[in-house]
Formats: C-alpha cells, sequence, structure tokens
C-alpha cells in the first residue's frame, strides 16, 4: 500500500529497490577512487597518506548516503549538501595532489543529478561543474584531450544519471497513484455493494414483513387465501437471495416499470392506496434505473414509517417524486436508507431533495 509522505513524495515499493540498487551501482562505481588513492599514496608524506586515504573513505561515504538523504529530506536546496561536502572534500585534497582532484567531481556530478532538485538548476550546476573541471585543467598544464575528456565526462554521466532518476520518480509516483486508484475502486466496490445490499434487502424484508402479518391474520379468521401469501412470501425471500448474490457479483439491474410493479404488491398487502404512472416512457432510458432505485427506497419507507393510506409516484422526463399523505418528516428522512439514496443520486449526476408533500406526508423527489 503506497503512502503519501508529503507533496508530491511517495512511498511506493519501487522507492526501496531504487535505493537498493544505487547502493550496488554506486558501491560498485567507487572503483574509480583508486587513481585518486594511488595519486596520496605516491606520495612521500605519511600524514598525506593516512589523511587522504580517510577524506577519500568520508567521500565515499557522502556519495552512498546522497540518495536515502535526499529522499527524506523535503527541501530542495537542502539535497545539495551531500554534493556540497563532497566538493569540499576534494578539495581538501588539492594541496597533495593539486588539479588531479577534478577526477573525483564525475561523483560530486552524479550526487548533484539524484538530489531531486529542479531540472533547470541541476543542469547550471553540472555544468558549472564541468567547466570547472576543464578550467581546473587548463590551470594544472594538463594536456588538451585528458581535459576535454574530463569535462565530458562528468557532464555525460551526471546528465544521465539525471535521467535516469527522473525516470525512476515518474515511475514511482504512477505506481503510486496506481495503487490509490485500485484502493478507491475497492472503496467504492466495497460502498456498491454495502447499498445495494441495504435497499434489496430493505425492501424485501419489508414486503415479507407486511405479508407474514397479513398471512398470520388470515391464518386466524381461516381464510384459504393464507396459503396463497405464504405462497408469495416464499417467492419474495427466494427473489431477495437471487438479488444479493448477483449484487455481490455486481451484475444485477433496476428497472423502473419492475420496481413499480413491486411497490403496487408491497402498498396493497400494507394496506396503502397506491397512484402510480400506467406508463414509463417518458423517463430517459439512461435515467430508468436511478428512477426504479428512487421508487424502491421511498416506498419501502412509506410502508415502514409513514402509516399513510395513500401513496403518489409520480414521473416525468426530468424527475421522480414518490409523495404519501402519513406522518410527514421525521427522523427516517435522515436514516441510512436515504443517505444512502442520495449518495447514489449525486454519484448518478442527479439531484434530490426531501420534505412535507402536498398530501401531507413525506415527499421524496428526485431531479436530473
Amino acid at each position: 500500500m503506497s503512502e503519501t509522505t508529503g507533496p508530491g513524495r511517495f512511498r511506493a515499493p519501487g522507492r526501496r529497490s531504487f535505493t537498493r540498487g544505487w547502493f550496488i551501482g554506486g558501491g560498485l562505481s567507487l572503483i574509480w577512487t583508486y587513481p585518486t588513492l594511488v595519486s596520496i599514496w605516491e606520495l612521500s608524506d605519511p600524514v598525506a597518506h593516512a589523511v587522504g586515504t580517510l577524506v577519500v573513505a568520508v567521500f565515499a561515504a557522502v556519495f552512498l548516503a546522497s540518495v536515502p538523504f535526499a529522499r527524506r529530506t523535503t527541501s530542495g536546496w537542502r539535497r545539495l549538501i551531500p554534493a556540497a561536502v563532497m566538493l569540499a572534500l576534494s578539495l581538501s585534497l588539492a594541496p597533495w595532489i593539486g588539479g588531479d582532484v577534478r577526477w573525483m567531481w564525475t561523483f560530486v556530478g552524479v550526487a548533484v543529478a539524484v538530489s531531486s532538485v529542479a531540472r533547470r538548476p541541476t543542469w547550471i550546476l553540472v555544468l558549472l561543474l564541468s567547466a570547472s573541471s576543464f578550467i581546473v585543467g587548463v590551470w594544472s598544464g594538463a594536456d588538451t584531450f585528458t581535459n576535454v575528456l574530463s569535462s565530458a565526462i562528468i557532464l555525460s554521466i551526471s546528465i544521465m544519471m539525471l535521467s535516469f532518476v527522473q525516470n525512476t520518480t515518474t515511475l514511482e509516483r504512477l505506481r503510486a497513484t496506481q495503487e490509490q486508484v485500485a484502493e478507491l475502486a475497492a472503496e467504492r466496490e466495497r460502498s456498491r455493494v454495502a447499498r445495494d445490499v441495504h435497499d434489496i434487502l430493505g425492501h424485501s424484508l419489508t414486503v415479507i414483513t407486511v405479508k407474514a402479518e397479513l398471512a398470520g391474520r388470515l391464518m386466524d379468521a381461516g381464510s384459504p387465501a393464507a396459503r396463497d401469501e405464504v405462497a408469495q412470501i416464499e417467492q419474495l425471500a427466494r427473489g431477495a437471495l437471487a438479488d444479493v448474490r448477483a449484487t455481490v457479483h455486481g451484475y444485477r439491474g433496476v428497472s423502473i416499470s419492475g420496481e413499480l410493479a413491486a411497490a403496487r404488491a408491497a402498498l396493497e398487502s400494507a394496506g396503502v392506496a397506491a397512484e402510480l404512472p400506467g406508463s414509463t416512457d417518458q423517463v430517459p432510458s439512461d435515467r430508468r434505473e436511478l428512477a426504479g432505485w428512487v421508487v424502491r427506497e421511498a416506498v419501502t419507507n412509506v410502508v415502514r414509517h409513514a402509516e399513510a393510506s395513500l401513496c403518489r409516484v409520480s414521473l416525468d422526463a426530468r424527475s421522480v417524486e414518490v409523495a404519501d399523505d402519513g406522518r410527514g418528516p421525521s427522523g427516517a428522512s435522515s436514516g441510512s436508507g436515504l443517505s444512502g439514496l442520495r449518495e447514489r443520486v449525486e454519484t448518478a449526476g442527479g439531484r434530490m431533495s426531501v420534505g412535507r408533500s402536498d398530501l401531507g406526508g413525506f415527499r421524496v423527489r428526485v431531479t436530473w
């Protein structure tokens, strides 16, 4: 899982692998400090041997630490501290080996390149370092070919490392973004399943409860219609189970025509008169599923909470409205069912409002 640690800074799996690769590659490249060590060891001064070798060792350690330091430092210019320290260490060897210190400046250029400062300042610093190497070479009397070669090596390797680091940083950010997108997709899927299961089971269990109560009263009265009610309860339970399975697998659809038919059956079972539209042709095809969810949740609330005698569903090309003549707005208006419905509506680009209806009860209206 990715972790954002600051603006533009990501911790992705690639960061650790890049740092590990840096230690391996950077460590192997330090073999090119050997000519500098040879120049020091050829001196007759034992103090120069000891101090010079120590300086080169510290120089190598700072070089290896430049990438971890840059990746843990938020300030851009502070990331150049390792390069500045390396340059100072190399110059401290000038009294002993003179202009040959420029052979260590390739490492300084690489440290600048991996410091992750802006591209333009990095180019400027590397060009200055390359030019300085050329000037020092001229001052120390080096031949032209060697002098140009030294400057070209500093410039080319530093720019190559700059490009490599920028490509690696871009790849790390892409990986982190992919992980974040995957997390958001998983969270959205969890929310979808939770919302759909709530809506499906809430509606189905409400109708089953109403029908079970009706079947119980019919049984007490000895009516043969009780058997039909029990059979309908069984069908509803099987349908709810199939709906839950389909929702979990992500392929369940809802239609406004089917929900209107289910609403009529639920309202009739609860003893609520239903005023439903005779046609759904006026609802745009891309809004019929949303309208179906609105009818399902709103009618479920009427059966559960409204204590109404009349429920009216209205449809047109721009909206769907469910109104009743029951108790009116109450705590049910902020329940999890309507909250989930509002989330579904807003995700689909619609707008939902609730309040008192012209029938005197509760109203749910969704426009798009």
